[in-house]
């Protein structure tokens, strides 16, 4: 059977996400980044990237284009969805790393400029076609589906951890906070921002802070609804973030051994994606790592009869590879269409 032809993507932001994208798309065998859009200059968009990729010699600059041995990606000066021509470069998906161009209105730009498909690297600000977390709810994607969410690295370490467990264990309702690294739109010095506190310096305090995973929870785990209030708390490091998840459970014979035992169990289901950790790690131990979730089997503990207390360990190199599983979804199913 002959190799289905290569997946063409586009990236509009060339941050961190929009990096670990393509140096991971370049490794792979089935996805080509065709174009990327970013406002940085080649050469600085260039030498960031090698500044953080395992093998820096593998990428190289020509002219306007990045290239590696698997295929060159034209870079475009541009900073707005409705400024991209992707009817030029012939993508299959578009993916949208900034964080910045959430609403239906700016997804749409993309589609309006031959997008055939625009996916968001966080979560939305109003109602898109779907929000999609491989693994859970993969299998409800639709053809018609134009404007799509991955959720967000945070979103898809809760909702697989609330999945694994409440296959096994009835549980009432929780609470997660996540122990963050600060991120791109924090300042490192204490600088007006868009509320109080992330107006202080990020790399001096911890910053107590909103997260929007609860009032999405309901679109991938629809049994879950209102039943998990999230928030987060960004922290002085630049990478590698905990999940702290508190949750009753109804039946008062449930111990720490039996969670943990249940996300050992079905970590096999979910091979590169769902791991428990055995040893004492530590923030630190899980940069690299294109795990989703990486449970903590020492972290999990008992208060009462009823609350359950669980550890997880995830970064962002995880979120930026189940991006490509999205994409990767999509694509197949387009070929099932195609083929019908």
């Amino acid at each position: 059977m002959a190799q289905p032809a290569p997946i063409r993507v586009g990236i509009m932001g060339f941050g961190q996400t929009g990096r670990q994208i393509y140096d991971l798309a370049s490794r792979s065998d089935d996805v080509e980044v065709v174009a990327i859009a970013d406002i940085g200059k080649a050469d600085i968009l260039h030498y960031l990237l090698c500044s953080e990729v395992a093998e820096p010699e593998r990428h190289t600059l020509q002219g306007n284009f990045l290239v590696n041995p698997r295929f060159r990606s034209r870079l475009m000066r541009i900073d707005q969805p409705a400024e991209m021509p992707w009817d030029m470069f012939g993508v299959d998906a578009v993916i949208d790393s900034t964080g910045k161009y959430r609403s239906v209105a700016e997804m749409q730009d993309h589609l309006g400029n031959g997008a055939p498909r625009v996916l968001l690297r966080t979560l939305p600000l109003d109602g898109i076609d779907r929000i999609v977390v491989p693994g859970i709810n993969g299998d409800t994607i639709a053809a018609g589906d134009r404007m799509v969410s991955a959720g967000s690295a945070t979103t898809t370490a809760l909702a697989l951890l609330l999945h694994i467990l409440s296959q096994r264990f009835d549980i009432e309702c929780g609470s997660m906070t996540t122990v963050h690294a600060y991120t791109s739109d924090q300042a490192l010095q204490d600088y007006a921002g868009s509320d109080f506190r992330r107006s202080r310096s990020a790399a001096e305090n911890i910053i107590p802070n909103s997260h929007e995973a609860g009032q999405w929870l309901d679109h991938i785990l629809p049994a879950m609804a209102g039943k998990i209030t999230t928030a987060a708390l960004n922290v002085p490091i630049h990478e590698g973030c905990l999940l702290d998840l508190n949750l009753v459970i109804s039946d008062p014979k449930v111990t720490p051994e039996a969670i943990t035992q249940a996300v050992r169990d079905a970590a096999g289901d979910y091979p590169g994606v769902v791991a428990v950790a055995e040893d004492p790690i530590v923030s630190s131990d899980v940069i690299g790592s294109a795990l989703s979730l990486l449970f903590d089997a020492r972290g999990t503990i008992k208060a009462g009869n009823h609350i359950i207390k669980c550890l997880s360990w995830y970064e962002n190199l995880g979120h930026a590879a189940r991006l490509l599983d999205v994409v990767r979804l999509y694509a197949e199913l387009d070929r099932k269409q195609e083929a019908a």
